[in-house]
C-alpha cells in the first residue's frame, strides 16, 4: 500500500471578463415620490451608468420601484407594482436609503 498521499491544492482562477454585475443592469427602474438627495433626472443618470433604463409608470417589464423619501403614503406606482407582485411577478419595491446603497456600489 502506497501511503504517500498528494496534498496539492487546486486553485480556479476566475477569467477577469466574469466580473459580477450590478442589479441595476439590463433592468427597468421606476420611481415613485421624490428623493431627498438627488433629482430625477440625477437619479436617472446614476441607473443608466449602471445599465439600467427609466420608465416613467410600472408595467409588467418593471424590475425595480424606488420608493422616494419625500413621497405621501401609497403612490399609485406603488400600488401597481404591489398587484403585480401578487400575480407573480418580480419587481423589488425599495426605498431611497437602499437605492442610495446599490448606486454607491463600484462600477467593475
Amino acid at each position: 500500500m502506497n501511503k504517500h498521499t498528494d496534498n496539492a491544492a487546486v486553485i480556479f482562477l476566475c477569467d477577469s471578463s466574469d466580473s459580477l454585475m450590478h442589479p441595476f443592469d439590463k433592468k427597468q427602474i421606476v420611481f415613485t415620490g421624490a428623493l431627498s438627495t438627488m433629482t430625477r433626472s440625477e437619479a436617472a443618470k446614476k441607473v443608466q451608468a449602471f445599465g439600467g433604463t427609466m420608465q416613467g409608470a410600472v408595467t409588467q417589464e418593471t424590475d425595480f420601484v424606488i420608493l422616494g423619501d419625500k413621497r405621501r403614503g401609497i403612490s399609485t406606482k406603488q400600488l401597481k407594482a404591489e398587484q403585480l407582485i401578487s400575480h407573480g411577478l418580480d419587481i423589488q419595491i425599495i426605498p431611497e436609503a437602499d437605492f442610495l446603497w446599490l448606486i454607491s456600489m463600484h462600477k467593475e
